[in-house]
Formats: C-alpha cells, structure tokens, sequence
C-alpha cells in the first residue's frame, strides 16, 4: 500500500503530529512519502531521511500584526485561500494519477484529496472557534468545515474520544458528514528513542517559539526581555530547523535555534516550567513529556485562547495573555499555579486501529 502524508504548512505543528500517523503505516508495511513545503521540509527530512518527499503547494500564511484583525484578515484573503485549495486539490489528483497512491492523509489541508484514492483529513478542531463578538457567525464556520470534511472518506481526531479528552468543545462535535474517528493524543515524541547519553542543563524555565509571523518573533522578543530579569538559567528554543542546531549564550539564557527531538525532549524534563504557545500540537508534545507548561496563545488564534483557558480552568496548565506577559505576571503565575500538570496519554491503540481498518480498503 502507497500512502502520502501532506501536513499543513501553518507552523510546524502539523508536521509534528504527522510523525506517529507515519511511523504507524510504515510499522504496519505501507510504503509512505511525504507532501511537504520548504517550512517542513527539513524536519521532516531529519525524523525521515529515508523517505521521498514531493513539494506540495504552500498556503504562505502570515499573521496581522495586531490579532484582533485576524477575523477580517481571513475575509480580505479568502480568495487567496480558495486558489490554494483548488491548486492543491489539482496537485493530489495530479499525485494519484502520476505515482499511484493507494491513500492520501491530509492534516488540515482542506483540498488534499482525490477521487483515485482513500482520503483521510486530520483534524482536531471539528469545530472552529469563533472570539465572542463574532459567535453568531460560529455555525457558518461550522458548516464550511463540514463541506470541506465532505470530500473526504473518513476523519481522524488526534485526541481522546470521551469528552473533554485535550480538546474539548473544539474536537467533540455530535454530527459530521463522513465518519470519523478518534486516533488518541499524537506526538512526534511518542516510540521515537528518546536517549541522548549526554548530561543535560537544569533549566528554570525553558522557552519554545513556535508559530507564523510576524507573531513567532514578536514572541521571541517578549520571552527575551522576560527571562534575562529572573535569576536562574533559562533557555529558549527558536523552533528553527532550517537554521540548524546552533547554540548562543546571552546572560542568563541559552538560545538554540533548533534541538533534534531527544535533546528537545531532555531539556524539557529537566526544566521547572516550560512557556509555549497554546498549539494543539504543542499540547500533546508537553502532555508526552510530563511538562508544566504556561501557555501563552498567539493573539488572534482564538483556538488557542480556548484550549489554553480550558487546561487551565482543570488545573492542567497555567496562561497568560500576550499582553500582559512580563516578569512580574510570569513570577506571580508559578506562584499561584505551582501544582499543574498535563495529563499523560496512555498507550495509543487507537492509530494503530485506524491505520490497520483503513489497510483492507487499498
């Protein structure tokens, strides 16, 4: 079976959480390559040397500089968002005919599908979050996602299939025109070999940059400023890959432009508190890695806004707003939020079922 996997290209979230769907197929004997941009390329590459990657069309997403106009920066672009979905549908058809996939997967992409092979589309948020003062407009975005799911086969859900699982409201939606099932929580760091042998900096906070810009630096900047203020060592991961592994020391803070995912993983673990983004990719990594995490969600990215308040109104994680992140709001949030904790995931049989109930159908 000839299977192609093509994650969106709006931060490298979607990249990341397509590693274990990857590592599944390849387990259960598919053949895999991978749909990439230049963005994802190189992570990707570094996890899969092995594999063929094919370039994909790229959506060239970039954020206002003010969140708050993010609702009217999507109506000014729809029409640059429809030509890339009609570009990358072409594109997948064009892939099937050319090199004869069996199966295509799709994270988010909205027009990653053919009719000349199973078409599976990868979403956690079934629902799209609306901020308050456009709620009413909530339904519509609903009803669009739906026509988009509709030109697929089938629908996997990374999260846990009792509510309110990682996600919540946003992945627990009673109808959907294709059937749909949960896959459970997903993260590269989930079977990857997570030993490095090497002794590893006991960090008081650890940073990670994450996201499009201009936010991704505007975010760099604040954590900069922040952390130099409070005693202790720090660190800051800049999310990078295509930069390399290079490391720099500025006072009290290590700065790496990228670390390969086993030193990731350690300087994670041994860190008290880890800041990030609220990316539902980001979730699941932290949840892996038993980290205690202050979210810091990208303005405008009202997905993240909901998924950062409801882990912290369970006591899962700490957020603070953009806005008011600072020194003081940081020392006082782990003042006040000293026993949060991410629930880990447990073994995740529920890929392994998708991918194997999907194998008969090629």
């Amino acid at each position: 079976m000839k299977v192609l996997v093509a994650p969106l290209d709006w931060g490298l979230g979607h990249a990341t959480r397509c590693v274990p769907v990857v590592r599944e197929f390849l387990n259960q004997g598919a053949d895999v390559e991978l749909a990439v941009v230049r963005s994802n390329a190189g992570l990707l590459r570094g996890i899969f040397p092995e594999l063929r990657q094919r370039l994909a069309p790229s959506y060239n997403i970039v954020y206002p500089k003010h969140g708050y106009n993010m609702g009217l920066w999507l109506v000014k672009n729809g029409a640059h968002l429809r030509a890339v979905m009609n570009y990358e549908h072409r594109f997948a058809e064009e892939m099937v005919d050319r090199y004869d996939y069996d199966v295509l997967v799709s994270d988010n992409r909205f027009g990653f599908y053919s009719s000349g092979a199973r078409s599976v589309y990868m979403t956690h948020q079934r629902r799209i979050a609306f901020p308050r003062m456009l709620s009413a407009f909530e339904p519509l975005g609903m009803l669009w996602h739906a026509s988009v799911m509709k030109h697929f086969d089938e629908v996997w859900v990374p999260d846990l299939p009792d509510y309110p699982g990682y996600a919540g409201s946003l992945s627990h939606v009673p109808k959907s025109p294709v059937p749909v099932k949960f896959v459970g929580a997903l993260s590269r760091f989930d079977g990857a070999n997570l030993k490095t042998g090497k002794p590893c900096t006991k960090y008081t906070f650890v940073a990670v940059v994450s996201g499009v810009e201009p936010a991704r630096t505007r975010f760099e900047m604040v954590l900069r400023e922040a952390l130099a203020k409070i005693p202790g060592r720090h660190a800051i991961i800049l999310g990078k890959p295509s930069a390399g592994v290079n490391h720099v020391s500025e006072r009290n803070l290590d700065i790496f432009t990228h670390l390969p995912d086993a030193e990731f993983a350690d300087v994670v673990k041994n860190a008290q508190w880890v800041v990030s983004r609220g990316g539902y990719s980001t979730v699941m990594d932290m949840a892996f890695l038993g980290a205690k995490c202050i979210f810091v969600p990208t303005p405008g990215q009202y997905e993240q806004i909901i998924l950062s308040r409801d882990l912290a109104r369970e006591g899962f994680a700490a957020t603070i707003d953009e806005s008011d992140f600072s020194t003081k709001t940081l020392l006082a949030v782990i003042s006040e939020k000293g026993n949060v904790a991410l629930p880990k995931p447990g073994d995740n049989d529920l890929l392994k079922n998708a991918v194997s109930r999907i194998m008969p159908h090629c």
